[in-house]
């Protein structure tokens, strides 16, 4: 069956799954509140669209926060699952997993890697980094205290390691005492770097790593500068430290090329990834070089991680990508879209300062001076058909799966456009 049926008829997904009673009341008896949830129930998909419990139809371009690659009910996907949970679901990492290996040996030919380790989330891949450098500081370079430094509006996760390596105060409150070993330095800013590997390098203390999102995604969709990131290549060169890039957002093609680090023109030599790798099926990366692949048995492990089923999926995710050409569709569609997006804030002056990013990851940034939020502009769209997400206050982020057409694009920039237009009017 092909994606074009399956949105063609919406009905198909529904009579092949299952139906559950949205209970509002219950679920909110029942469920942690640990999400200030939009009220709408989601009930079934179909390329980029999805379908709530009422009939309605929304355009999706927040797949689920940058994961669904393929969109929805991709026929390779649909293919893949049934095949994959009719063989074999699940074993343990004490065994040799075929698949497993297949689906590294992908990522690896496709990217600076020499070794993976495969997780659950993003979170954990961006753990095992943090783990590996510093197991790299103690074991290697005889460093007793690593310190690893971190972006000031960054995003890495919500362990404990993880929120600490957050340079966001906010995801950090009520969860002290925080890990130590961290320390957070303004994002793009170089002479901020040389300063706090000058300052913080005594005794048995010192900088072991550098830990960067080659684009900021929660922190308001913020490209790193070329520039910067070259430099700082040849700082973390010269003083044997180890550059961590978190591409958990904006890797797997979103930004036009496979990984963010492409568009810096500098290599990483630990990386993770998750959220678009698997299309929606859990699954994370810790990848490296194999200078620095010092994990042993017994040092970190798994029970999900690189599962057959997870694997499976995640390696037609990466073949998808190749055969359908996605990066190509990405990086045409993304101009598209910054392009319609610019022209609306050309229009709102007062309300739109800005708008940026790389291929289908953008941002519109509203005006610090303008009493609306990202939040009045996301409920206005979804009022509109179409369904966005915040990147902070003052960002709406845009990152539709990999497969959204020109069509598509042109619905929902009509959309926000119609929006704007509403809110602004009262």
């Amino acid at each position: 069956m092909s994606l074009e049926t399956l949105v063609e008829n919406p009905s198909i997904p529904a009579e092949s799954g299952v139906s559950v009673p949205y209970d509002p009341e219950g679920f909110d008896t029942s469920v942690m509140s640990t999400y200030g949830r939009y009220p709408l129930a989601l009930e079934r998909g179909a390329g980029c669209r999805l379908w709530d419990t009422e009939g309605r139809e929304y355009l999706d371009f927040v797949a689920g926060i940058a994961t669904c690659t393929l969109g929805h009910a991709h026929p390779a996907l649909v293919e893949t699952v049934t095949r994959q949970i009719q063989t074999l679901h699940h074993v343990s990492n004490l065994y040799y997993i075929p698949v497993q290996g297949e689906l590294a040996k992908w990522l690896i030919e496709h990217s600076c890697a020499d070794r993976v380790f495969f997780c659950n989330s993003g979170a954990e891949a961006n753990e095992g980094a943090i783990k590996l450098a510093r197991k790299y500081a103690h074991t290697v370079k005889g460093i007793q205290k690593p310190i690893i430094l971190t972006a000031h509006a960054s995003f890495h996760g919500r362990t404990l390691a993880t929120i600490t390596a957050t340079g966001q105060p906010k995801y950090q409150k009520n969860f002290a005492p925080l890990m130590p070993g961290f320390f957070y330095v303004p994002y793009n800013d170089i002479g901020a770097i040389k300063n706090a590997i000058a300052t913080l390098d005594e005794g048995d203390q010192n900088v072991t790593a550098i830990m960067l999102e080659a684009l900021q995604g929660e922190g308001g969709v913020r490209p790193g500068d070329v520039k910067y990131f070259q430099e700082l290549r040849k700082i973390c060169d010269d003083n044997d430290i180890l550059l961590i890039l978190d591409e958990v957002q904006v890797g797997m093609g979103r930004s036009g090329k496979f990984w963010g680090y492409e568009n810096l023109g500098i290599e990483p030599d630990i990386f993770t990834s998750a959220k678009g790798l698997g299309g929606g099926i859990p699954i994370g990366a810790t990848m490296c070089k194999k200078f620095c692949d010092v994990f042993q048995p017994g040092d970190h492990a798994s029970t999900f991680g690189g599962n057959p089923f997870a694997c499976a999926v995640a390696l037609t995710v990466c073949q998808t990508l190749e055969k359908e050409n996605l990066l190509a569709n990405v990086q045409e569609r993304g101009e598209q879209l910054r392009a319609g997006l610019k022209a609306i804030a050309s229009k709102y002056p007062d309300q739109i300062s800005e708008v940026r990013g790389w291929g289908l990851i953008n941002g519109m940034e509203l005006n610090a001076e303008t009493q609306l939020t990202s939040a009045d502009v996301v409920n206005a769209a979804i009022a509109n058909g179409v369904l966005l997400v915040p990147a902070g206050p003052k960002v709406i982020r845009f990152v539709p799966p990999l497969i959204v057409s020109a069509q598509e694009i042109d619905q929902a920039l009509q959309a926000v456009e119609k929006a704007m237009a509403i809110i602004t009017n009262g």
